[in-house]
């Protein structure tokens, strides 16, 4: 597989200016709590985040998908700011106010440059949610050594199964909905199980990010020696009908290989489970980690303990 050999970035200055308004516009649409705007030097580049809540404390750090940033997460920042620090990021390699000006060729690298935003911000014991790519993101951090976090919460992540054409479909149809005037792309939001197309104003900034070129690496599927070497609590929140695996399989794997961890299915959702649920998955990050046993939450079953616990 080819490496990424430059950084991700606008086809054009007009391009990044046009996308940037659009931003502007969606951030004070739909930002509810008043946030620190600020922009952090890394070894890859110039990485935007948006500070919130307290201004003492270990912060929630907030990850976005592939394709997404930091206003992806406009639902959670009130919540989780009554209590604690929040801090949501425009990744590296992604659309946003971020400015990537390395390659980041390797997984390494992807998880380098979340170290040096936890130690500009002071942390030492974060809880970092990822979502999808945000996800292997945050994993890779642990996996390279570079601490700070005390606590993960995964959100229909990859990296647990190797991608196949249906999420290669799923990513391609979605973006041709995309274009679907609002009736219609609404209604494509229920057959497809994608309800990131019901989030209109997000919508505008999707397609406004059009003329971005997205290059990171792809992110290859974790052995069963990979997961094992994680040493922080874990908790996996999956999408019951998620386009990137098969979540009773997902589920199936990691009670094998890492007991000790949190998994749940989130019944009626899909890989887009941070719009779908923000409500159960706000509940999840707070209450993680604290509980007596690690669980899964099943759509026929409910929530019961892993067998053996």
């Amino acid at each position: 597989m080819r490496m990424p050999d430059r950084p991700s970035a606008f086809t054009s200055n007009s391009a990044r200016d046009k996308y940037y308004a659009a931003y502007d516009r969606v951030l004070g649409e739909l930002w509810p709590a008043p946030v620190d705007a600020i922009d952090v030097e890394t070894r890859a580049g110039k990485v935007r985040i948006h500070r919130a809540g307290p201004a003492t404390g270990e912060p929630v750090v907030l990850l976005a998908g592939a394709g997404g940033n930091a206003l992806a997460w406009y639902r959670y920042i009130e919540p989780l700011a009554r209590t604690r620090p929040v801090i949501a990021v425009d990744p590296l390699g992604e659309p946003g106010l971020s400015v990537q000006t390395r390659p980041l060729a390797t997984s390494a690298e992807v998880g380098g440059w979340l170290t040096d935003v936890l130690a500009a911000v002071g942390a030492e014991h974060a809880h970092v949610v990822g979502s999808s790519y945000g996800g292997w993101t945050a994993l890779e951090q642990q996996r390279g050594g570079g601490g700070r976090v005390a606590a993960l919460t995964l959100v229909d992540p990859v990296g647990f199964a190797p991608l196949t054409g249906r999420f290669y479909r799923w990513v391609i149809v979605g973006g041709m909905a995309a274009l679907l005037p609002r009736t219609l792309r609404h209604r494509a939001a229920g057959a497809l199980g994608n309800g990131t197309l019901r989030e209109d104003v997000l919508m505008k900034l999707m397609l406004a990010g059009r003329s971005f070129r997205r290059r990171l690496p792809m992110p290859p599927a974790y052995t069963d020696e990979q997961v094992r070497e994680l040493t922080v609590p874990v908790q996996v929140l999956l999408g019951a009908r998620s386009a990137v695996h098969d979540a009773r399989a997902v589920v199936a794997r990691l009670a094998e290989i890492a007991p000790s961890w949190r998994v749940e299915i989130v019944p009626g959702t899909g890989h887009a489970l941070p719009v779908e649920a923000p409500g159960l998955v706000t509940e999840r990050i707070l209450a993680f980690p604290g509980q007596a046993r690690p669980e899964i939450a099943t759509p026929e079953h409910g929530t019961n303990p892993r067998p053996g616990h």
